[in-house]
């Protein structure tokens, strides 16, 4: 092939994104139980760390536009799980706490990691594997991250 940077088995991006895919879906069956998704699943482990946030503030530490957040958190509050409020200090900012229900949820998913560790665990992956990987994703997340205005395309 001429072209061999355009084959799928020569990028990085391919299995970095089919990999996210596949760790999506091993959640599926624990946040079932939960009835929430795997973003809203994110969602609450932000707020689990600090409640009553900015919607910016959330989009920022889940690398995520507020076009995607906002509609994700509106189901949220149908739901039950969280409280959205505009802000007395600066009506532009809406904010974003956890119901008792949302706070209850915690406790009910904070098997879920461990649970998902040692499944991986049992198909052959080490733990020492498993946090060298997010420590390189980590590193390529903050090198891509300072590039988020230039077009990156695969590689």
């Amino acid at each position: 092939m001429q072209y061999e940077q355009l084959k799928l088995e020569n990028q990085i991006c391919f299995p970095v994104y089919a990999a996210s895919r596949l760790i999506t879906r091993a959640y599926q069956p624990h946040l079932e139980k939960l009835g929430i998704t795997y973003p809203q699943y994110l969602v609450l482990m932000v707020l689990w760390e600090e409640d009553r946030i900015t919607v910016n503030d959330i989009a920022t530490k889940l690398i995520l536009n507020t076009n995607t957040v906002t509609p994700l958190l509106k189901r949220m509050e149908v739901m039950g799980i969280i409280n959205r409020q505009r802000s007395l200090d600066d009506e532009r900012k809406v904010l974003i706490n956890l119901t008792d229900k949302g706070c209850r949820m915690r406790e009910q998913a904070a098997a879920i990691p461990l649970q998902l560790v040692e499944e991986l665990q049992q198909s052959g992956i080490t733990e020492e594997e498993l946090f060298g990987l997010k420590r390189s994703l980590e590193k390529l997340i903050n090198q891509l991250r300072g590039r988020e205005e230039t077009t990156l395309g695969c590689f």
